[in-house]
């Protein structure tokens, strides 16, 4: 599935990958941030904490482990992960995820 250009025109995080990895599309307020994942080589994200994140899974598998337990999510799958929980995650080459991140600042924009 391509995501709309109505989600594609969105600015761009910056994230420690490059484009030709993960390409972003971020919808932003003074609430939170919903980023679009399109991940186009296979990306782990080491383990970490922050605020409050709910995901979903789109398109492809998703491993994300939480406070220690590892899950495989699939298309249509949600995830929480609490304020504060570390959590890590794998995710291999043609995923698409949407994940809603309590922060408003997350990832800064391009």
């Amino acid at each position: 599935m391509e995501l709309p250009e109505i989600i594609t025109r969105l600015p761009e995080a910056e994230l420690p990958f490059p484009p030709t990895t993960v390409k972003t599309s971020v919808l932003q307020s003074e609430h939170g941030q919903l980023v679009f994942f399109q991940i186009l080589k296979d990306v782990e994200l080491p383990a970490h904490s922050h605020k409050a994140q709910w995901g979903t899974v789109l398109e492809g598998l998703v491993e994300v482990t939480i406070g220690g337990e590892t899950r495989v999510h699939g298309p249509g799958s949600c995830y929480y992960i609490p304020a504060g929980v570390v959590h890590s995650a794998r995710v291999p080459a043609g995923a698409k995820v949407m994940d809603f991140f309590e922060e408003p600042d997350r990832y800064r924009l391009k």
